[in-house]
């Protein structure tokens, strides 16, 4: 990611597990989330919040790079979702571990699995995958909240880049 004053700019459209190291979901608006049974994928539909900018001298609030992402998780199984409460839903976190190879690797023609714990404020989501891919669907907005909003952001979506 690149600031350019009032823009900021995406080194690609498309992350995936290579660039989890790199990557925070910490105060992602989860606004749904959707089970693709036929090729074993578990999609949410985020806002995910690029960057925290400070405040300046003399302004006492954050701002927040943003932008409506497409969080792809592949061959997901043993899905576990443990949520109560408000029906507001934000990932506090997400852990992997657990690195192993895949019952099915021969099948799948992937090599390695983790055990996925998505961490929110209203309970937790887990599942083993081979990985994930997250797809930036409109550039970065500079807010002063950490959510764009569903009529801004264009609704509920489940698109992907290709």
């Amino acid at each position: 990611m690149v600031c350019m004053g009032t823009s900021l700019e995406l080194e690609k459209l498309i992350w995936d597990e290579n660039d989890f190291e790199h990557m925070g979901w910490h105060d992602a608006k989860v606004y749904a989330v959707a089970f693709m049974d036929e090729s074993f994928e578990f999609v949410l539909d985020i806002d995910y919040v690029l960057e925290w900018i400070h405040p300046k001298e003399g302004e006492s609030n954050f701002k927040f790079w943003v932008a409506p992402s497409t969080l792809v998780f592949r061959n997901v199984w043993d899905l576990n979702i443990d949520l109560e409460g408000r029906v507001d839903l934000e990932i506090l976190d997400l852990h992997r571990g657990n690195l192993h190879k895949p019952k099915n690797a021969e099948h799948i023609k992937e090599f390695a699995e983790y055990d996925w714990r998505i961490e929110t404020d209203s309970g937790e989501i887990a599942f083993k995958s081979a990985g994930y891919k997250q797809y930036f669907r409109k550039p970065p907005a500079l807010l002063d909240r950490q959510r764009i909003g569903l009529k801004e952001r264009g609704g509920i979506s489940f698109d992907v880049i290709h």
